[in-house]
């Protein structure tokens, strides 16, 4: 049975913009707040929230770094074809 999960995400274009975001994560920011603002994804509507979804549904760095960082804890900068992410995992199951 394949693998899941629910993960919020901030997609921005440069490392240096994700490293500044995450740096305001770490002084408690609000994770969907920054995300509606900076993220360059349409999921920045809904606080960056991708739902649930498959492993391997995702292209390959992020689907690894969402299937293998610590939950609830902001993660990256992921860098793919899309720009940079920084992810924050919900839960697996």
């Amino acid at each position: 049975m394949a693998k899941t999960a629910s993960a919020l995400h901030i997609l921005v274009d440069t490392e240096q913009q994700a490293n500044d975001l995450l740096d305001q994560l770490a002084q408690g920011a609000d994770f969907q707040q920054l995300a509606k603002k900076h993220s360059t994804c349409p999921s920045k509507r809904d606080g960056g929230n991708l739902g649930e979804f498959r492993q391997g549904d995702m292209v390959p760095p992020f689907d690894k770094a969402v299937f293998s960082c610590d939950l609830l804890k902001p993660f990256g900068p992921v860098k793919t074809q899309f720009g940079y992410h920084i992810i924050k995992v919900l839960y697996r199951n």
